[in-house]
């Protein structure tokens, strides 16, 4: 089924009820690579129930916490008379990943998440499209806590009449040397241990799924590069602090595979916190135009 365009636009889900708690925050935590090393005491807080705390991207995954279906999940609403579209999820690749914190996350609790549309963008027939989707979390009082907006590269969805132009502009890395740079190690089971946060996909799993899509071993998930961008600006600016983080974005520019050392490039403006991330030993760029908001 194609995109209709403006339709799409009008597309949301059903709201959804989730719960998570303690253990899906060390989880993910874990899934990042914090508490490798149990005698770090400035990583333990996320990994052990004594003085919890959340790693701000967690939100990308604890709608699905310990692989449960959020109520709701999964229903789409559209209005009367609108058409309904639908992309080929079996061409689809994440472009960018936000986090933006209203407050910042519990431990534990209860809240109903929506999502809807709001930018479609048409490459061209045989260039796909980009997808861009808003999720906002409530909890019981109504208050929002999180926005969660991802874009995604739809490369069989191309040529529905959309416009090609009027995506924002991707943020800009300064042009000067790096004000300070992380190295982080990932383990060669780091995506069998991420996985269990929900995201089932074989392509981080099994290796003849992976040499199906064209990659010589399983990969890490985007978001568990992206999680760990999150963790190099704990260690190297926040004391380990996630309170002090407002918003946390990037786009995924190539596969991180297991065993990889990431080091991520960090840049500190003010309150306003730019990154890049490498894996020096392939001379690849894997995550492009990162930026972090810290609280005033």
């Amino acid at each position: 089924m194609p995109i209709f365009y403006p339709d799409i636009l009008d597309q949301k889900t059903a709201p959804r009820t989730f719960t998570y708690g303690d253990k899906d925050v060390m989880l993910y935590a874990l899934g990042v690579g914090m508490g490798r090393d149990p005698m770090n005491e400035t990583e333990l807080p996320f990994v052990y129930e004594k003085g919890l705390k959340v790693i701000p991207t967690a939100a990308t995954v604890l709608a699905s916490a310990g692989g449960r279906p959020a109520r709701g999940a999964d229903q789409v609403e559209q209005k009367p008379g609108h058409r309904a579209s639908v992309i080929n999820f079996l061409m689809v690749v994440h472009g960018e990943q936000k986090v933006e914190l209203h407050k910042p996350l519990p431990t534990s609790g209860t809240f109903t998440a929506q999502g809807r549309t709001v930018g479609a963008f048409d490459k061209g027939k045989d260039k796909g499209a980009v997808i861009v989707n808003e999720t906002v979390w409530t909890d019981e009082a109504g208050e929002k806590v999180a926005t969660l907006t991802g874009s995604t590269f739809a490369r069989g969805d191309g040529g529905f009449g959309g416009p090609s132009e009027g995506q924002p502009e991707p943020h800009a890395i300064p042009s000067r040397k790096a004000d300070l740079s992380v190295d982080i190690e990932t383990r060669e089971d780091q995506a069998l241990l991420y996985r269990l946060n929900g995201d089932r996909n074989p392509l981080h799993s099994d290796p003849e799924s992976a040499k199906r899509s064209g990659f010589p071993r399983p990969i890490l998930h985007g978001l568990c590069t992206y999680g760990i961008t999150c963790r190099a600006v704990l260690q190297a600016i926040t004391g380990y602090d996630p309170d002090q983080i407002l918003s946390h974005q990037a786009r995924f520019s190539a596969p991180v595979f297991p065993g990889d050392t990431i080091t991520v490039d960090l840049w500190k403006d003010g309150s306003v916190i730019s990154f890049e991330a490498r894996v020096a030993a392939r001379g690849a760029t894997v995550i492009k135009n990162g930026k972090t908001v810290l609280r005033s």
